[in-house]
């Protein structure tokens, strides 16, 4: 039986009040409602504070580049399918740096599932905007406000026809763990796109901001309709919906190599035609 403090409790370097505090947490929650051991978990990340996570959390960790999780974790899944691999980094490393990496693995839809902690801000850099920052945000890096649109990374995963696409928001405690336990039970990639707040540098989009805002879909919303994913991907104001936005049943892209049917490759012989077969998908 899998328990919460099998996942460990350490001294962490986050502010307080920081919304990594309740993605953690739910983290651990919806690890062990899946029953899921430490030593079957593999959890990536970039850099940044978000970042930071797999440093708190007893499992397999690899803390990469910034970035530069998602390669990382595809190279984790392909090599050992039989791992849950997890990626965990902010928005400016997945949606800015790491942009191009998440394109691929929608495209992939590698089975590996992306938590994006998301508070608009780059806060290891001390608070310059990042990809998802509101235009007119003001920064120090940015005193006249922001200029640039903000990336809707939503939209951009349910156009590309991503496996599985929702968001929730960090104050939503059991909304969230429920969403991550889903993500994690997807065949396919998976983005949870998590709304939290930035105690230090964010005043704009508080934790009492995204609280009056984030409102869960309807039970009657059918994630399966990709005309109304668009729609509602794109719903951001007054009201901003939580839940599964889009989900679809896509091959994962490691079934389609059976090479990798006969479980890990390290470890024993491989026959080379195969894994030239493999290995042509990467050069």
């Amino acid at each position: 039986m899998v328990e919460l403090a099998d996942y460990g409790k350490y001294e962490t370097a986050w502010c307080p009040g920081c919304g990594n505090f309740l993605i953690l947490r739910a983290v651990k929650e919806a690890l062990v409602a899946s029953q899921l051991s430490p030593r079957e978990v593999v959890m990536v990340s970039g850099i940044g504070q978000a970042a930071k996570t797999p440093h708190y959390l007893n499992a397999n960790v690899f803390n990469g580049l910034h970035g530069r999780a998602l390669p990382v974790a595809t190279g984790v899944k392909l090599t050992n399918p039989q791992l849950h691999v997890i990626v965990e980094s902010g928005d400016g490393c997945n949606y800015g740096e790491g942009g191009n990496h998440f394109l691929a693995a929608i495209r992939r839809n590698i089975n590996v599932t992306l938590l994006v902690h998301n508070n608009q801000v780059y806060g290891l850099t001390k608070g310059q905007a990042s990809p998802t920052s509101m235009e007119g945000f003001i920064t120090k890096a940015q005193p006249a406000g922001v200029f640039s649109s903000p990336f809707n990374p939503l939209a951009v995963a349910v156009a590309l026809h991503a496996g599985f696409v929702a968001r929730s928001f960090a104050g939503m405690h059991d909304h969230l763990v429920k969403i991550i336990q889903q993500a994690m039970a997807h065949k396919g990639f998976a983005v949870v796109d998590i709304l939290q707040q930035c105690v230090s540098f964010n005043k704009v989009n508080t934790f009492a901001w995204y609280k009056s805002r984030c409102s869960e879909l309807p039970e009657s919303y059918d994630p399966t309709d990709w005309e109304a994913a668009i729609k509602t991907a794109h719903e951001w104001g007054e009201k901003i919906p939580v839940g599964v936005i889009y989900r679809n049943n896509r091959i994962p892209f490691e079934e389609h190599f059976s090479v990798l049917e006969q479980g890990p490759l390290v470890g024993r012989e491989v026959d080379k035609t195969e894994l030239q077969k493999f290995m042509q998908h990467f050069l």
